[in-house]
């Protein structure tokens, strides 16, 4: 699925802006989801933030002092309690919810052999999880206001992948795994959610934070840091607005000035037996030939976006 009906002209095109709109957004005491309220708080929203730790009420504070409307609510996003209670502060708080900005989570990184149950269950429990929690709890009361108003609702969801699961990231198996299911639950909610009013995307953002430091090192002295938070929120501003109420169950890798749009799997290669498979040896025969990806399941164009 890649649009819910014909792109806008220039002429026609919606506007950017998210006045009058409410957005909920995990994850938002500092990097990604800190840099997500600033923008979406800059283009009118008025917002409901979560995070586990206190930060995210000095983070609801600075936009609150700035003249928008902040609220802040502690609490773990994979308790589906939690989950409700985001949709319900938004509501009781601003009278609706517009926005849900998926992003709150944390990494255990460790080589398959070395990893323990809690690393793969905590990561996969926030990430994967907590995505199930809010995503469940917004899409609950989006298709009930369509249900009792007769009409679409006005729902965008705005999900967190990661290249890690386009590349099989060797130390990221736990990652990896959360990030390709909220790609899969993001495409999945597109396609359930669309004859409500509600757009579901995914993002895979390359960012210097706190969670990816040793991976990209500090950030260049005297001047704009080109993997700045703020330089992928932009796109999450533009997923949330009316003006991309045509685009859903797309999946975005963003970082610096670069915006790539990845296809879908498509069929590499196909071989056929008249009448079925029925042994190993002729699977092996017909594969023996077969033009394979070189690189397994791996999208290694990503790996040269810059």
């Amino acid at each position: 699925m890649s649009t819910t009906g014909p792109a806008p002209t220039a002429s026609t095109a919606p506007t950017t802006r998210l006045d009058g709109k409410v957005a909920v957004i995990t994850g938002a005491g500092q990097g990604l989801g800190r840099a997500h309220a600033l923008a979406l708080a800059g283009l009118g929203a008025a917002l409901v933030l979560n995070d586990l730790g206190d930060t995210v009420h000095g983070v609801a504070d600075e936009i609150t002092a700035d003249g928008g409307r902040a609220t802040a609510l502690t609490g773990d996003v994979a308790d589906t309690g939690h989950g409700d209670a985001l949709v319900a502060a938004a509501l009781a708080t601003h009278g609706r919810l517009d926005v849900l900005v998926n992003n709150a989570g944390f990494t255990r990184d460790r080589m398959l052999f070395n990893m323990s149950e809690d690393d793969w269950d905590s990561v996969v429990r926030v990430h994967l999880k907590g995505h199930f929690s809010t995503s469940r709890a917004a899409a609950r009361h989006w298709r009930g206001t369509a249900k009792r108003t007769g009409r679409p609702a006005y729902g965008r969801i705005v999900n967190t992948a990661s290249e890690a699961f386009l590349l099989g990231s060797p130390g990221q198996a736990n990652y990896a795994a959360a990030k390709a299911g909220i790609a899969a639950l993001t495409t999945t909610c597109a396609h359930a959610l669309g004859r409500y009013g509600v757009t579901a995307n995914a993002i895979c953002p390359r960012a210097r934070t706190a969670m990816t430091g040793e991976v990209f090192g500090p950030a260049p002295a005297g001047g704009p840091d080109p993997l700045g938070a703020e330089r992928v929120a932009p796109l999450v501003g533009y997923l949330a607005s009316p003006a991309a109420g045509h685009v859903t169950g797309q999946v975005f890798v963003v970082h610096g000035g670069v915006i790539g749009v990845m296809a879908p799997p498509t069929v590499a290669t196909a071989v056929r037996a008249e009448g079925g498979w029925t042994g190993a040896d002729q699977v092996a025969a017909a594969l023996a030939h077969a033009d394979l990806p070189e690189n397994g399941f791996v999208s290694t164009d990503v790996e040269e976006l810059a």
